[in-house]
């Protein structure tokens, strides 16, 4: 069982008051627990606001609400970075900041549990700003939300220069600790209480979202490695390619854990290992890519058992795939005692999956294969976990996109019919789709550019283009194979070209619909070479008034392109730009827990292939 130990020269200070402390000089090392609301949302404040201990070590508290409402829990840590922190490059080490990490996250799981608590797994961490000697870190950690017996504690880097005071974000993460049980008595955590401010609230809605999708992970992971085996000559075969084994990046190290490196429950220290773990990681990552990587993310560190003082670790890095900007290297850590040790029997104690990127972007990665079954299953592994890491991402985002829709307007038809077809041609050629599923007929296809998702599904059809063009240029037409249409009705028809259609949609996790109010563009070719364009994006409209059953939500650009391949087949695409309304009906597909895409591609081919359809012109 692991926990976070106290290290340094930290100072530790309670207060039941509500006044702040006055200012006094500290430590480099500062911990210090306070009692503020405005932690969930992880708002850096700007120079000059109150932030608590910064530079000067002023401890502040700040009160929830009015007489008799408890304050919310922040426990805070502040490091001035010295060269001891440091890497050859003068930047803090990233085994260090893991460690100050795992530290003050148990300190806030332990405040409020009350006992003695266990690192779980520390994930979604992703480093944005880099940081160097003489910096000062401020590290702040609470529980989010509490359940039977682990709960999630949210964590917080930020980085202050002391010359100028301009505060940044360094990374975010999420840690799951256990209450370790006291004697035979079972562990029962109290709920968090008093999440009042709409940042905590946020938080709080998110750790249960988050906990759900890591139920369903495993069930996901071996639901998409079945996809993904099936894709292994796609994903590996780069042919004229000048391919690097992953092989040549195994990495084996070997510690003894001392009295030094055990926290304050006698066992091994949870961040002690994360540290190294991250050292034999960044060495398999250098031997792959010939210089010295950056750290981006932090896929999952895991914890399986306990170690103690005493046990020789063994770490085991190598790396597992490499992407177009990024690559990925599991480590695995072995622990023996002085027995096991002469047997050559470990226990696997711990894994993890760390994301590193190039620092330039002068030295792209390497293209690399497997050589081995293990390299094999490793390297789809890899691409799988991109996946879900891309799914997580994009389902707990919960980001504003504001308004998306474009006031429609007949005198103006030219200009929105134009810009609506243009832009799902710039969709559709994009480069970078990566396989995500492909069956008899059907491929499905995903491109992530930064915060942007697009999907992309291509459709074998046995049927004239033109037939096809005329019935899916007919959205009345869509609920007869697509079950997340429920019903779609004309608003407006200005000519043969653009139609306005008014889409309701059955509820997803909700008691509520959504509805779309949809410009439908459609183009025929200009040439045989030219595909069918049917381009669609939403607009508002002063006649479809917002629905009480429904909640009306947008859709950025998406359509069909079909392309001819014979007088009797053709191949339909249809891409769609990922939107806060739209994702709640794709989420399933993207986290690998169900084939919704799949059925509904396989709906519109057995459509579209009946011979007896009656077209609504």
């Amino acid at each position: 069982m692991r926990g976070a130990g106290a290290e340094g020269h930290g100072e530790l200070s309670l207060s039941h008051t509500h006044d702040p402390l006055p200012s006094r000089s500290v430590s480099p090392s500062l911990a210090s627990m306070s009692r503020n609301r405005e932690f969930g949302g992880g708002v850096v404040r700007a120079q000059g606001e109150p932030e608590g201990p910064v530079l000067n070590g002023t401890l502040e508290r700040r009160s929830a609400g009015g007489s008799g409402t408890a304050e919310v829990q922040v426990v805070q840590m502040c490091q001035l970075v010295l060269p001891c922190h440091a890497n050859h490059m003068g930047e803090l080490d990233a085994g260090q900041l893991l460690k100050w990490m795992d530290t003050i996250a148990c300190l806030a799981a332990e405040r409020h549990a009350g006992i003695a608590c266990v690192t779980a797994s520390m994930d979604d961490i992703q480093f944005e700003e880099t940081v160097r000697v003489g910096q000062v870190i401020n590290i702040k950690a609470k529980v989010n939300r509490a359940f039977n017996t682990s709960m999630e504690v949210g964590i917080r880097v930020s980085v202050q220069d002391v010359l100028t005071g301009v505060l940044k974000k360094v990374c975010v993460a999420l840690s799951t600790f256990v209450g370790k049980p006291v004697g035979s008595e079972k562990v029962r955590l109290s709920p968090v209480e008093h999440v009042d401010s709409v940042e905590e609230q946020l938080e709080y809605s998110r750790a249960s979202e988050r906990r759900r999708l890591s139920l369903h992970n495993q069930q996901a992971f071996n639901n998409l490695m079945q996809d993904f085996h099936n894709l292994k000559v796609i994903c590996n075969g780069r042919e004229g390619a000048l391919l690097k084994s992953t092989e040549s990046t195994r990495v084996e190290s070997i510690e003894l854990v001392l009295p030094p490196h055990a926290n304050h429950h006698g066992n091994t220290f949870g961040g002690q290992i994360m540290a190294w773990m991250e050292n034999a990681s960044t060495v398999a990552a250098s031997r792959m890519f010939g210089t010295y990587p950056t750290l981006q993310a932090v896929d999952m560190f895991k914890f399986r058992g306990p170690s103690t003082v005493g046990d020789r670790l063994v770490f085991k890095a190598v790396v597992n795939n490499v992407f177009q900007t990024s690559m990925e290297v599991g480590v695995r850590v072995e622990a023996y005692n002085c027995e096991e040790w002469k047997q050559g029997s470990g226990r696997h104690i711990n894994s993890a999956f760390l994301i590193y990127r190039s620092r330039t972007h002068h030295h792209p990665f390497p293209n690399v294969t497997f050589t081995t079954e293990d390299g094999e299953r490793r390297y789809l592994a890899a691409i799988v976990r991109k996946r879900i890491r891309m799914a997580r991402k994009h389902i707990l985002s919960f980001k504003d996109e504001g308004p998306l829709s474009v006031p429609w307007d007949r005198s103006n038809q030219v200009y929105l019919g134009y810009t609506n077809v243009v832009a799902l041609t710039v969709l559709a050629g994009k480069q970078a789709w990566e396989a995500s599923s492909l069956q008899n007929k059907i491929g499905i296809f995903v491109n992530e550019e930064q915060d942007r998702l697009s999907l992309k599904v291509e459709m074998e059809v046995e049927a004239p283009a033109f037939q096809v063009f005329s019935l899916l240029s007919d959205l009345r037409l869509r609920p007869l194979w697509d079950r997340h249409y429920s019903s779609c009705e004309v608003v407006e028809q200005a000519d043969e070209e653009e139609t306005v259609y008014h889409v309701k949609c059955p509820s997803v996790n909700s008691s509520q619909g959504r509805d779309f109010v949809i410009l439908l563009s459609k183009r025929q070719p200009c040439k045989d070479s030219d595909p069918y364009v049917i381009a669609l994006r939403s607009v508002s409209v002063a006649t479809v008034p917002l629905q009480p059953d429904y909640i009306r939500s947008e859709a950025q650009c998406a359509g069909f392109l079909i392309h001819r391949n014979s007088h009797t087949s053709c191949k339909v695409c249809y891409y769609n730009e990922v939107t806060s309304g739209v994702l709640p009906y794709i989420a399933g597909n993207l986290a690998g827990w169900s084939k919704s895409m799949e059925e509904t591609a396989l709906s519109c081919i057995a459509f579209l292939e009946k011979d007896n359809i009656t077209t609504a012109l």
